[in-house]
């Protein structure tokens, strides 16, 4: 299995494109206006200590001080009961490394703590704390104490800082924990460089870029290329890379063609068609997907495929042609939480078993963990997957401000019946002469016509004429009675 990443990267937004095979598998996307400061190190400088808030303000070098709270602190002197309160423990002046864990919000600035801490793909490190920590969603204790040990076989038991390690490490392998503590090490190592350069406020390390996130958690053995389409991108690569991985640099080229990357390798194309409910199999058959807040389904159906042999065989090769497309469109729409897949009924025990064989090994490769229980009496496969990051749904879209997100419409006749109903009411509670009807053409002409006879009837009911007027910017569910 071959891979490459395509990252794509404008001023304002960095996409990057995993493929398998030449097949689009998994989007990346940042944009540089969602882009916080939570994770950044700063050498900062103490601006005013308070004493009534057990408090210090920080100048970062943002357009706001930055506030920092004597709990956020981390005392070095292991002798003491931390007790001591922040005008012992910060004065004016002073200068002092932090790192943001909350983003300016209003009119207020960044929380800042001294507990520094660098998050890789599956470890966190946290110098100074000689301890190694396994999340608690990791529950199976044999795993844990193995993690552990891996962890303390490649640090050694005289190491001065910590590791957590977190979820989504189950199951990772030693050596893919020796990378990531390589590479910590190697960023510790920069930092504490960078800190004697300068007076602050002074940035020490910025979090990741996606594009260097990418070169450090998905570039395993099989990345065969990363291809850059910004020369300064690819530049800025070349060096991070270099520098924290030298085993990827030799794999990152620059593409210097006029035609989008995107373009070229068809990504472009798939992304549209990621963000369509319907997903075509080569068969003829079809999968629905509909994602909503409390889980996802994921419908399969024969269509236009009628197979050679017979019915049962038929649902058979759909079904199992469907488990490709459903790990591919899991990873490629990022879908995660609960997940409900729909096959078609298969009689045979045998094929529901296969079945669900081919659905675990074709998500053998997606990087979200995943659990997956057995076919149920209703012939349904219940799952879960890890969710990582936002969906490309809920990246590139917004619900419908028409129809709020249902996905359909009123009818016009069901808004005729709702302004009818509306009519009355006003009619009751004011004196007019009589009333207007502000709606769209659809439901105007309905009124006109297929109702004009409840119209009328309405009319005499009231002792006032109704008058329609069409209101082009109206959608089909808009509507205005005004007394006249």
């Amino acid at each position: 299995m071959s891979e490459e990443l395509l990252i794509n990267v404008t001023p304002r937004e960095t996409r990057i494109a995993v493929l398998e095979n030449g097949v689009l598998q998994e989007v990346y996307i940042e944009r540089e206006s969602k882009r916080g400061l939570v994770g950044n190190i700063y050498k900062g400088k103490v601006v005013r200590v308070l004493p009534g808030m057990q408090a210090a303000f920080i100048d970062i070098g943002l357009e706001r001080a930055a506030f920092l709270h004597e709990s956020d602190i981390v005392v070095e002197d292991q002798e003491s009961d931390g007790k001591e309160g922040i005008s012992q423990l910060l004065r004016e002046g002073q200068e002092v490394l932090v790192q943001v864990i909350k983003d300016p919000l209003g009119t207020k600035g960044a929380r800042l703590t001294t507990q520094l801490s660098i998050a890789a793909r599956f470890l966190v490190f946290m110098p100074g704390i000689a301890h190694i920590g396994v999340s608690q969603k990791i529950v199976d204790e044999k795993e844990r104490d193995r993690l552990r040990s891996a962890v303390r076989n490649v640090v050694g038991d005289e190491s001065e800082n910590g590791y957590i390690i977190r979820t989504f490490t189950e199951g990772c392998s030693e050596q893919a924990l020796s990378d990531d503590i390589h590479f910590l090490e190697r960023m510790w190592s920069a930092i504490q460089e960078r800190k004697t350069e300068g007076k602050a406020p002074l940035l020490i390390h910025e979090d990741l870029s996606l594009a260097r996130r990418a070169l450090r958690d998905f570039v395993g053995v099989d990345v065969e290329k990363i291809r850059i389409d910004s020369r300064e991108g690819y530049a800025k690569a070349k060096k991070f890379a270099k520098k924290f991985i030298p085993e990827v640099a030799d794999r990152i080229d620059h593409y210097p063609g006029e035609r989008p990357i995107f373009d070229l390798y068809g990504v472009e194309d798939e992304i549209q068609k990621a963000l369509s409910k319907k997903v075509q199999l080569k068969s003829g058959g079809y999968l629905i997907i509909d994602q909503t807040e409390a889980m996802t389904t994921i419908d399969v159906n024969t269509g236009a495929f009628v197979g050679h042999r017979n019915l049962e065989e038929t649902i058979f090769k759909t079904n199992l042609e469907a488990t490709q497309a459903i790990a591919r469109q899991l990873r490629l729409r990022n879908l995660g939480g609960i997940i409900i897949l729909d096959f078609i009924d298969m009689e045979a025990p045998e094929h529901r078993t296969q079945v669900l064989n081919e659905l675990q090994r074709a998500l053998e490769r997606d990087h979200a963990k995943s659990n997956i229980c057995e076919v149920s009496s209703l012939g349904l496969i219940e799952m879960t997957r890890k969710r990582t990051r936002e969906s490309l749904g809920h990246i590139l879209c917004e619900s419908c401000p028409t129809c709020d997100g249902r996905g359909s419409l009123k009818t016009p006749e069901t808004v005729c019946y709702e302004i009818f109903r509306e009519i009355t009411r006003e009619a009751r509670q004011f004196e007019a002469q009589r009333f207007m009807v502000l709606a769209s053409k659809d439901v105007v002409d309905v009124m006109l016509e297929e109702e004009s006879s409840s119209v009328a009837e309405l009319e005499a009911f009231i002792g006032k004429p109704v008058t329609f007027q069409v209101e082009v910017m109206y959608t089909q569910e808009q509507f205005d009675v005004v007394p006249m």
